[in-house]
């Protein structure tokens, strides 16, 4: 009798898996979980005090509208730089809050650089439509520069003005909060950088 019953749950278990596995839900309910995560606040990107980490700008990005945009074009603004994938629940976790951010930041000299990894650009673009973001989203057309290099997803950069890179963080993080947007803001005025 034991038995039986263990093997009806481990049978309903699978059940409810393979479903979501083969829908394609898993990645928006396992998103959904590690948004609670975040809402912990316990993962925070980690802010650099390393005078040689410079951002390398020579690459080139292409934008949702398929024209090629240069990386150098964002020089002289704060940059919040972003490493992601629809295929990503850490990535699809972070998103809303990365959201909020942008929509709040907007118009204080910071850019936005969204990067799309996905194999297909078009999936990214839908996804950006589907869940109805503001930020730009952008996907690689010349190679990643070294220093952003990083084989997990997300990896967020933030890079001065100036050119440094000062914050970083592999891994989804919770980034809307009132310390890192005061730190962006302080970073887009050229302000003594304090978080």
């Amino acid at each position: 009798m034991k038995i039986k019953k263990e093997i009806r749950e481990w049978g309903i278990m699978i059940t409810l898996f393979g479903a979501l596995y083969f829908t394609g839900y898993y990645k928006d309910v396992a998103g959904f979980l590690q948004r609670m995560i975040l809402e912990t606040r316990l993962l925070q990107p980690n802010i650099i005090d390393d005078e040689n980490k410079v951002a390398d700008y020579q690459f080139t990005l292409m934008d949702e509208s398929g024209q090629q945009v240069d990386f150098s074009s964002f020089r002289g603004k704060t940059v919040f730089l972003n490493f992601w994938a629809t295929w990503c629940p850490p990535c699809i976790a972070e998103m809303p809050d990365i959201n909020a951010l942008h929509d709040e930041v907007k118009g204080k000299n910071i850019d936005f650089v969204m990067i799309s990894l996905d194999d297909d650009f078009n999936t990214a673009k839908a996804f950006k439509t589907k869940k109805n973001y503001t930020f730009p989203v952008y996907t690689l057309v010349s190679k990643r520069p070294d220093v952003f290099a990083n084989q997990s997803i997300p990896t967020t950069f933030v890079i001065a003005p100036d050119g440094k890179i000062i914050a970083e963080k592999s891994g989804m993080a919770k980034y809307n909060t009132e310390d890192f947007r005061n730190f962006l803001i302080t970073t887009s005025k050229n302000e003594t950088l304090v978080y």
